[in-house]
């Protein structure tokens, strides 16, 4: 299962992309799996040296007890290395760049992996750019199917 943030290619310039693992519970493993997670308003904070995903909405899973169900969208930890933090944290604070999730998978060791974008966002004449970019396309594989 791989949950994408569609929205973030349209908002944002992807300067730099970082695989990153994330620290969850069981239960929002298994929600995960089953596809009952929303990225797109969510980003990520450097706090301490440490990475944290924030409005990351993952469903309570169904068949779990109330027990073990937590706060569907509670900050979550990033797994990454602490070079890799200083460089995130250098490029956030200098150059106004935001952490912003792409995607969610599960890699082939079926562990959880979020790819993490360095973006920077993009102005309304960008976004525009964008979408005439995106219908040229769409209209030259238009034509060359017809051909």
């Amino acid at each position: 299962m791989e949950i994408v943030n569609r929205k973030a290619r349209y908002n944002y310039f992807i300067e730099d992309e970082i695989e990153c693992g994330i620290e969850l519970l069981g239960s929002e493993v298994k929600s995960i799996r089953e596809g009952s997670c929303n990225i797109k308003d969510c980003y990520a904070k450097i706090k301490n040296n440490e990475v944290y995903v924030i409005n990351m909405f993952i469903k309570k899973y169904s068949h779990s007890s109330e027990i073990f169900n937590q706060s569907e969208t509670r900050q979550r930890k990033l797994l990454l290395h602490k070079k890799e933090i200083l460089k995130l944290n250098e490029k956030v604070n200098k150059e106004g760049y935001t952490l912003i999730p792409l995607k969610i998978y599960f890699n082939k060791d079926n562990r959880a992996k979020l790819l993490l974008g360095v973006c920077k966002g993009k102005k309304n004449y960008d976004k525009r750019e964008t979408i005439k970019e995106r219908d040229i396309k769409r209209k030259i594989e238009k034509d060359l199917k017809k051909y």
